[in-house]
């Protein structure tokens, strides 16, 4: 095993030769030139959950596997996505930012509790289970968006099933685990933004 760490572009191409199989994170492209200069390529594999940094249609054609880690990080995704919920309801980042400057401005970012606010999962897979599971010990309500989950998976995590536009309207928190592909780029666009409920959050 060869590790290389913070190749350019131009350095991976240059790499690609000597290689069998490439293993990437996210931040590394694997572009139809870095898989054209990989001549004994057989294998590409993304360690995570996403493929959108890999040319799948240039490896295909070229007969080279790509393959990825569905399950690497999904608890660690849901934690931090729970992390960032609490942080956005208490209003940490700008209480600590104030702290720092030496303003005690506790009435200013009280902030809201999670009990009783409802929570909008746009994609119930993996992650968006997970934080579902773990938004529910909050007293959290919990309503999702997914055209593939059946309304019995749905009734087994406690999630009501909802159109887009009734999630937006109805969710105090919005969160979103999906997929890069054509069908999810663009999917909360200003026509979706306008049916969000007043107050709402997104959590980045």
């Amino acid at each position: 095993m060869d590790v290389r760490l913070g190749l350019s572009p131009e350095e991976l191409v240059a790499t690609m030769p000597e290689a069998a199989a490439l293993i990437v994170r996210s931040s590394t492209q694997v572009t139809d030139e870095v898989l054209a200069a990989g001549s004994d390529l057989v294998m590409v594999g993304r360690a995570g959950i996403g493929l959108d940094n890999v040319d799948v249609p240039a490896a295909t054609e070229r007969g080279v596997m790509v393959l990825n880690a569905p399950q690497s990080n999904t608890l660690l995704a849901a934690e931090h996505t729970m992390a960032m919920l609490l942080a956005m309801a208490r209003n940490i980042p700008q209480a600590h930012q104030a702290l720092r400057e030496g303003r005690w401005e506790r009435s200013k970012w009280n902030g809201v509790e999670l009990a009783d606010k409802t929570l909008g999962v746009i994609g119930l897979g993996r992650i968006g289970t997970l934080v579902a599971q773990r938004a529910m010990a909050f007293g959290m309500l919990l309503a999702a968006y997914d055209p593939f989950v059946s309304a019995e998976r749905a009734r087994q995590l406690n999630v009501e099933l909802l159109s887009l536009d009734e999630l937006l309207a109805r969710s105090d928190f919005l969160t979103l685990h999906l997929a890069k592909t054509p069908e999810t780029v663009g999917l909360l666009d200003a026509k979706a933004s306008a049916s969000a409920r007043p107050g709402g959050r997104l959590v980045p």
